[in-house]
């Protein structure tokens, strides 16, 4: 077989990948791990949803796969290096759900910045607002860019840090970003946004180190891996009004429990992951990861240069402006 799709795709996606592969169309294995397993054994490609985990011992189950694609948001299930020793290519786009994440941003520094409030010179609770206000990006992603053309149409300084990117890079002033360190950003923005992509070598980055510094009732919005947090440290400067408010796209499972730091903080905001779910966003990304697996499948390496890599910093890119026929 040459494609299995668990995942759930656009129709018109499927018509078309059906009428160019043998494709077996099967959701239900998201829920059947021992099924998918056996499901990936003569297969050369697999399309499945971020639910779905994909480790070494998953892999030892797919001696023919040679692609593996992803419409959703986020890797941090898949083991990427395991990926590249097997000469299996990530398919993602990474462009694809920018402005759906951008919207999201700008929404939840919106509602929080008013929401919450401050007290003004006169004593009175207050709410903010955008204009005027300092930004910092952690992290820049493709979203950045559509969160700094947004932003400028209010007025905000923005400032960002990546730690991928040396201050002389081209991006900085395309993007229209002041690049400063993570110290100096924590130190100054009014709002801090994290969309710094999360790999072990981060985790905890945010923590002791830096959120005792951060501007007084700053507030977070955060689309990252909630492991990027040192929890207790995210937790006293929650409860301290350090940061005045925070909103995360993505907890752990576990982390609200009453044994953990974060639990019963009535100013931390927690959705699951819907920043970059929005029906366009996955129709460009359907459509996206679709034709570079339609390319893998009628291609045949001639050696190992000719596969891309996939493993972490080197996930490729798709161009998600062409996902339409």
């Amino acid at each position: 077989m040459d494609l299995l799709v668990v995942d759930t795709l656009e129709p018109d996606v499927m018509a078309w990948l059906g009428e160019r592969h043998r494709v077996r169309h099967a959701p239900e294995l998201a829920f059947e791990p021992r099924e998918f397993r056996r499901a990936l054994y003569n297969v050369r490609a697999a399309i499945v949803p971020g639910s779905v985990m994909i480790d070494t011992e998953t892999l030892d189950f797919a001696p023919l796969l040679r692609a593996l694609g992803r419409v959703s948001a986020g890797a941090e299930n898949i083991d990427l290096e395991a990926c590249e020793r097997r000469q299996i290519e990530v398919v993602r786009s990474l462009t694809a759900s920018a402005r759906a994440e951008a919207e999201f941003m700008i929404g939840a520094m919106l509602s929080l910045l008013r929401r919450v409030p401050v007290r003004g010179a006169d004593g009175a609770a207050v709410g903010r607002e955008l204009g005027g206000a300092t930004i910092g990006l952690v992290g820049m992603p493709p979203a950045a860019r559509s969160i700094a053309q947004l932003l400028s149409g209010f007025g905000a300084r923005i400032v960002g840090y990546d730690p991928a990117l040396h201050a002389s890079d081209t991006v900085w002033p395309l993007w229209k970003v002041a690049p400063v360190g993570l110290r100096e950003l924590v130190e100054r923005a009014d709002v801090m946004c994290v969309q710094l992509s999360y790999f072990s070598r981060y985790h905890g980055l945010l923590g002791d180190r830096f959120l005792p510094h951060c501007k007084p009732s700053q507030v977070l919005v955060s689309t990252t891996h909630s492991a990027l947090f040192d929890e207790t440290s995210l937790a006293a400067a929650l409860k301290s009004g350090r940061i005045a408010a925070a909103w995360l796209d993505s907890l752990e499972p576990g982390a609200l429990d009453s044994d953990r730091p974060l639990h019963g903080i009535e100013t931390l905001q927690v959705t699951p992951r819907i920043a970059a779910t929005t029906r366009e966003s996955r129709q460009r990304s359907a459509w996206a990861v679709a034709r570079r697996i339609d390319e893998l499948l009628d291609f045949v390496p001639r050696t190992a240069s000719d596969f891309r890599s996939t493993i972490p910093g080197g996930l490729a890119d798709l161009e998600a402006a062409s996902w339409s026929l």
